[in-house]
């Protein structure tokens, strides 16, 4: 009898090799068999696992300390606990946490006032923090607050009448010029100064050169300098034209620093001016010549004692 294998047919074959499992494949060297699927066997994607459904923040009733204890609290810790009391007072609805939410704003009102009540105390013993020594609110002291800015003001732009300029750009058909024209010439009658009118329809040239694409602009010129600046784009009344003109000068002149800009007519060295108790900000070179000053001081109890 023969008992020689003989060959599958071949549909069979192809038939088998779509059914059987592909054979284990070895990696090079020691290791773990890997199966490798072939380009006919699909494995399906995991399927994800099922979220549980969002039940929401779970609802806790906060727990309030005794007022002793929440006079040590700082205003963070208190405000975060007054919101949790409201939510959860919003949440269950009891005449208990709403009243207990109105025990807390109630405390953070009376802190409120006290904290109100020493600054109070603080302003009358140091009346440098006090703006009221700067700026009276009463009728007749406004006023002559207002006239003595004036004078400052005045006095300050007349006399450097020679080395500044005023130039208005201003266009044939804008309307908005023919009312700001007259307040520059005010300006001109009041400090003594030059002022130009230039038509940038006539001039366009100088609408690029100068830098300006809006009208009526309001622009400070230094003589034989390349400093300028814009003090007013647009509508500007004639106090603000007159203290933007004042504070332009002052900074290109370097008698302020742009810190200073609001500075007002005489409020140089007071309550108004940032810079009166020295420097804040750290670009500032006299905060680092200070620095530098206190570095070579000896430390207290140091070998220079």
């Amino acid at each position: 009898m023969n008992t020689r294998a003989r060959p599958f047919p071949p549909l069979l074959a192809t038939a088998l090799a779509l059914t059987l499992p592909p054979p284990a494949l070895a990696q090079q060297g020691a290791g773990p068999l890997e199966v490798k699927q072939g380009y006919w066997w699909y494995a399906p994607p995991p399927k994800p696992e099922q979220q549980k459904p969002d039940e929401g923040d779970p609802l806790a009733r906060p727990v309030i300390p005794p007022m002793a204890e929440l006079a040590s609290w700082t205003p963070p810790r208190i405000r975060k606990l007054i919101e949790d009391q409201r939510d959860y007072a919003a949440t269950v609805l009891t005449v208990e946490a709403v009243a207990d939410f109105w025990r807390l704003e109630d405390f953070a009102r009376r802190k409120a006032r006290a904290f109100a009540g020493l600054t109070q105390i603080a302003m009358l013993q140091n009346p440098a923090l006090n703006s009221k020594s700067a700026n009276p609110m009463v009728g007749d002291a406004r006023a002559e607050l207002t006239a003595h800015k004036d004078q400052v003001r005045q006095r300050y732009l007349r006399a450097r009448a020679n080395e500044f300029a005023l130039v208005m750009f201003s266009r044939t058909t804008c309307g908005y010029c023919r009312v700001q024209w007259p307040i520059v010439q005010r300006f001109q009658d009041d400090m003594g100064w030059q002022v130009t009118l230039m038509d940038l329809d006539r001039r366009p040239d100088l609408g690029a050169r100068f830098g300006v694409e809006v009208t009526p602009t309001t622009m400070i010129i230094r003589r034989n300098s390349s400093q300028r600046m814009v003090i007013a784009a647009g509508i500007e009344a004639y106090p603000n034209l007159a203290q933007m003109a004042y504070q332009a000068v002052k900074l290109l002149t370097g008698d302020i620093r742009p810190e200073q800009f609001m500075t007002g007519a005489g409020e140089e060295g007071g309550f108004f001016d940032a810079l009166s108790a020295g420097p804040i900000a750290a670009s500032d070179p006299r905060a680092l010549s200070r620095d530098l000053e206190m570095s070579d001081v000896p430390a207290a109890g140091g070998a220079g004692e």
